[in-house]
């Protein structure tokens, strides 16, 4: 198996390679490529990062799931981490097997896992600013108004720099009230 989670580009052919035997009768492929636009926000480039010890070691698990799941599949993953532009490959998944209906089952499954399971962070940057992706404030608890408290859509700088404007502004009226005194 290729497995690999790397800061250099990635490419498909790689992946192709490695899945592709005299016994596969079809070899499918995923590429994940990075967008100009999501959920209706531009984007100028993303981020990622990740957790490489347990990054790696959960795709190697979920790699011998599927393969004891869909006899004769052999699988390749590879995922990119740091910087990436528009149009970049951040990830490449290869599934070859005897027939078409197991390599496209395997290579869906395969991304599908990756996404849920291996701890890789995305943040996007657009024209204003950089959010992290399905990220949700862990200081919030079921009780509270959740849409009062995400924050997948705010640069924590520009948040934090609105509450220390906040309190600039509250200290200043008692400052104020002492000079006049």
């Amino acid at each position: 198996m290729l497995l690999d989670i790397r800061q250099d580009p990635i490419a498909s052919e790689e992946a192709v390679a490695h899945v592709s035997h005299a016994g596969a009768g079809a070899v499918t492929t995923f590429l994940g490529v990075v967008r100009e636009q999501n959920e209706g926000r531009a984007v100028v480039k993303l981020e990622y990062q990740a957790y490489l010890p347990m990054a790696r070691a959960e795709l190697a698990r979920i790699a011998a799931e599927i393969e004891g799941e869909i006899p004769g599949v052999q699988l390749a993953a590879l995922h990119r981490v740091g910087a990436l532009s528009v149009s970049d490959i951040a990830v490449v998944c290869a599934a070859s097997a005897p027939h078409r209906d197991e390599a496209f089952r395997a290579c869906r499954l395969l991304i599908d896992r990756i996404k849920e399971r291996v701890p890789i962070w995305k943040r996007e940057y657009g024209p204003h600013g950089a959010w992290w992706v399905g990220w949700v404030d862990a200081r919030c608890s079921p009780d509270h108004d959740h849409a009062a408290h995400e924050h997948a859509d705010h640069d924590h700088a520009a948040h934090e720099h609105a509450d220390h404007d906040h309190a600039a502004h509250e200290h200043a009226p008692h400052e104020h009230a002492d000079h006049e005194a």
